[in-house]
């Protein structure tokens, strides 16, 4: 992690999954979107999306980082676009 400008940086990104039933994510900067069955989450190498039964975000602190996943863990999926690239819906529509 560094620190510039009062604006922090997260540089690494690990991911922990249990049993499949429990998930900590670091490095993450957004969540796009979430239910019970995915999850989008953008981090500091791209985007990650989680699919699953029974997901529930248990932990979410975007200060630190750091994401807990309870439910059961399906598949992780990994894509390179960034929260930046991505752009919000209301932005896409408006464009």
């Amino acid at each position: 992690m560094c620190v510039n400008d009062s604006k922090v940086e997260f540089k690494n990104q690990n991911i922990y999954l249990e049993d499949r039933k429990k998930l900590s994510i670091t490095g993450v900067e957004q969540v796009e979107s979430f239910n019970d069955n995915t999850i989008v989450l953008f981090t500091v190498r791209g985007g990650v999306t989680i699919k699953g039964e029974e997901l529930n975000i248990s932990k979410l602190n975007l200060d630190d980082g750091n994401v807990k996943i309870d439910g059961e863990i399906n598949g992780i999926i990994y894509n390179n676009k960034s929260s930046n690239s991505k752009g919000n819906i209301l932005g896409k529509m408006f464009k």
